[in-house]
C-alpha cells in the first residue's frame, strides 16, 4: 500500500525565494535517487504566499522512513530550517 504524505510550511517573510531555490535542490535529488518516492512536489497557497505545501507519495512505509535518513534531505533539512517560521505541519495518508 503506498502511503501519501503533506507538509504544510509557514516561510519566513523576505525567504520565499531562498526557500524555492532550496527546495527545488532537494526534490531533483530526492526523484533522482529514491525509487520508492513516486511523488515529491512543491505548491505555494494562491491565497497565502507564505504557506507551501509539499505532496509527496511512497510505495511503502519503509520508503519514506528511508527518505527521512538520507544525507541530501538531513543537509536541506539544516538549511531550510532557517527559512521557515514553525515546524512543518505534517500529514501522512493511507493509499487507497
Amino acid at each position: 500500500m503506498t502511503l501519501g504524505v503533506i507538509a504544510t510550511i509557514e516561510v519566513r517573510e523576505g525567504k520565499n525565494q531562498e526557500f524555492e531555490a532550496t527546495f527545488g535542490k532537494l526534490a531533483e535529488q530526492v526523484l533522482a535517487r529514491e525509487e520508492g518516492c513516486l511523488f515529491y512536489a512543491l505548491h505555494r497557497s494562491k491565497s497565502d504566499p507564505q504557506t507551501y505545501k509539499v505532496l509527496e507519495q511512497y510505495r511503502s512505509p519503509e520508503d519514506l522512513q528511508a527518505h527521512g535518513k538520507t544525507d541530501y534531505f538531513q543537509a536541506a533539512n539544516a538549511e531550510l530550517g532557517g527559512l521557515v517560521a514553525a515546524a512543518p505541519d505534517i500529514e501522512v495518508l493511507d493509499g487507497v
